[in-house]
């Protein structure tokens, strides 16, 4: 039978232990829910590329639709366990491609589809051509120049884990933007 000095030396191990053992589930949920972020950003951003590709780029309501539709929403909330990822960190940009294989954002998008398609007809190369469709997800108040990547808020203090989540982009190639033959053209 054990006596009451082996009971407390038992219960100070014990408490000794579990601070460890906690310690390490702790760590391994938040580095699961990093690990989590990370892959769901990409499919966010693969989500967006590729609605975005064939999405009318000149109706502000699609495009917040697509928006949402990528984010696994239906509404302006947030990402799930990512309450900093919103439909307004997440940056579609169209792209013209010059005949040097540069590809740059277009200055001024068409005003519409059909007139895309007559800007890529009559020029391919041009700058009002839109070849590409990058996507990216930018932290908040991000200019036009840079996309800084966005922060990772840790839910457990102690855990030491990176700041910021690896950022995401997705380039790829622009297919219909909304064009449906017979559109009308637009100015």
């Amino acid at each position: 039978m054990a006596t009451d000095s082996q009971r407390g030396v038992v219960a100070v191990e014990f408490a000794l232990c579990i601070i460890v053992f906690l310690m390490m589930v702790f760590a391994t949920i938040e580095y699961a829910r990093m690990m989590y972020l990370w892959n769901t950003q990409q499919e966010v951003v693969r989500r967006a590329a590729r609605a975005a590709a064939t999405a009318d780029f000149a109706d502000a309501g699609a495009m917040q639709a697509l928006r949402r539709s990528a984010l696994f929403r239906a509404d302006d909330g947030a990402l799930a366990l990512a309450p900093g990822v919103t439909p307004d960190v997440l940056r579609i940009e169209y792209l013209s491609l010059s005949a040097a294989g540069t590809l740059a954002p277009l200055p001024v998008l068409p005003g519409c589809p059909a007139r895309n398609v007559v800007n890529c007809n009559s020029n391919p190369y041009g700058a009002s051509c839109i070849r590409f469709v990058r996507v990216r997800l930018c932290a908040d108040g991000a200019g036009a120049g840079g996309c800084p990547p966005l922060p990772y808020v840790r839910l457990m203090p102690l855990v030491p884990v990176p700041a910021q989540l690896p950022p995401s982009t997705l380039t790829m190639r622009a297919e219909s933007l909304g064009f449906r033959p017979g559109d009308a053209l637009c100015p």
